[in-house]
């Protein structure tokens, strides 16, 4: 390691290569997308060489730099140690992450991202009034990637919405006798399964459940369940019929008798979620739209024209053209048919901008 003329730390090539590492460690198959953050460690002797490695495997289980010093033992002594994400300075359900370092002996620690969360930060502040050397922001983009959702709700103090919608080329949700299945092809539709499955909030309005009925679960090719399930969240003052499906044993539910988008995005976060997937109805999405809420957009147009029918957002108050709500499209896929006669169904992914131009 040596600092630039500038003064900007440049770091060893064996601790960017470990880093991209523990990038990868951070995102093994099967680690909870939440509510903890995905970590991952690398112990590096002074040669630069490998002597451990560890990821956190998801709440309430041993923290990555913890793992991976289980791992070294004794070993762990005059390492450095490269972490994707600040060590923690607080206890949990596992001991903070700083104070394991100090022990274990550890010489030098470079992170990625800075912890955002005022409960678990302070830890390369700690490590340093022990006299160990530590560095951040190595990779720290790819960290803060890694940990997109997570990283954004404990900044906001709230969940991160993705707004869902299946739409025709002329912007309708439903034809006007309400009929909707289907506008999405199985593609999507297997598609969307996928991205609920990243999420741990599946949220709808009270109309919703009273006309379609849905199950909102995460299901398998077959359609069975999966064993992990997000919050079924149902918003609105009104009543829900008894026998609604939202009600079986697949999943949670909750009913949220609230209008305020704020408040119950509050309530969610109390619950510890982060990440809604909003399948709501045209009134529902407008009024997270109007509030400023919605933080990404899915949709997933069908090529087929009704002319009429339901919108797929209610009214938003917009005069003007120049007044139109903005975005940036950051992702077009084209879900070509799994059987012939199945419509080509084209997912666009955006991000919001500014209104007006």
């Amino acid at each position: 390691m040596a600092v630039t003329a500038a003064g900007i730390t440049a770091f060893r090539p064996a601790e960017q290569h470990a880093m991209h590492r523990a990038l990868e460690l951070a995102q093994t198959d099967g680690v909870p997308l939440g509510p903890n953050p995905r970590v991952g460690c690398v112990l590096l002797d002074d040669n630069g060489s490998e002597v451990a490695q560890g990821f956190h495997r998801g709440a309430g289980t041993p923290h990555a730099e913890a793992a991976a010093l289980a791992q070294a033992g004794e070993a762990a002594r005059g390492t450095t140690a490269i972490v994707t994400l600040e060590p923690c300075n607080h206890t949990g359900r596992t001991g903070p992450c700083a104070q394991a370092l100090i022990r274990a002996g550890v010489r030098r620690v470079v992170y990625a991202q800075a912890d955002p969360n005022p409960v678990a930060s302070g830890g390369a502040d700690t490590l340093r009034a022990a006299g160990i050397e530590v560095v951040g922001g190595l990779l720290v983009d790819e960290a803060r990637a890694v940990n997109r959702v997570w990283t954004f709700a404990v900044e906001h103090q709230r969940p991160f919405v993705t707004w869902k919608f299946a739409t025709t080329l002329d912007g309708r949700s439903a034809a006007d006798d309400g009929t909707s299945r289907w506008i999405s092809s199985p593609a999507a539709r297997r598609d969307t399964h996928r991205l609920r499955a990243e999420c741990d909030v599946m949220m709808v309005g009270t109309s919703t459940i009273e006309i379609d009925n849905p199950l909102l679960t995460v299901r398998d090719v077959d359609g069975a369940p999966d064993d992990v399930q997000p919050l079924r969240a149902v918003v609105g003052l009104r009543d829900l019929p008894a026998q609604s499906r939202v009600f079986n044993d697949d999943a949670e539910t909750v009913h949220l008798r609230l209008r305020d988008p704020h408040e119950v995005l509050r309530q969610l976060f109390a619950r510890d979620r982060q990440h809604v997937f909003l399948e709501g109805g045209p009134t529902l999405a407008a009024a997270f739209l109007g509030a400023g809420l919605v933080d990404e957009i899915v949709a997933y147009v069908a090529p087929m024209l009704l002319g009429s029918g339901r919108s797929v957002v209610a009214d938003l108050g917009i005069p003007t053209i120049a007044e139109a709500l903005h975005f940036e499209v950051t992702d077009v896929t084209v879900l070509a048919p799994e059987t012939v006669g199945d419509d080509t169904n084209i997912r666009i992914t955006m991000t919001p901008g500014l209104k007006g131009n």
